[in-house]
């Protein structure tokens, strides 16, 4: 068995497809895992926003309670309307 040019440029060319397809396979596991991650992250987002937004309305409604009126009134009947709007499917 001789060893030839064209066959250390066949194996060079083969070795050279071979990294370039692992290359685009790993490429595209980190694109997969860093989706993955975002959306992770945009939904405990959401339900911190939810936590927080609810807490203000309650905030809000307590001021109400206490006699504070005007825009504390204001402010939670258009919260209010909002999260009605959005739990029903609105915009």
């Amino acid at each position: 068995m001789s060893i030839t040019y064209d066959g250390i440029i066949a194996a060079a060319a083969l070795l050279t497809a071979l990294s370039a397809l692992a290359g685009c396979a790993v490429r595209l596991w980190r694109g997969v895992d860093r989706v993955l991650r975002y959306d992770a992250d945009i939904r405990r987002i959401r339900e911190e926003q939810s936590v927080l937004t609810f807490g203000v309305l309650a905030c809000l409604k307590g001021l109400h309670e206490q006699g504070c009126n005007g825009p504390v009134t204001e402010a939670a009947e258009r919260l209010e309307s909002y999260l009605n709007t959005r739990a029903h499917g609105g915009e």
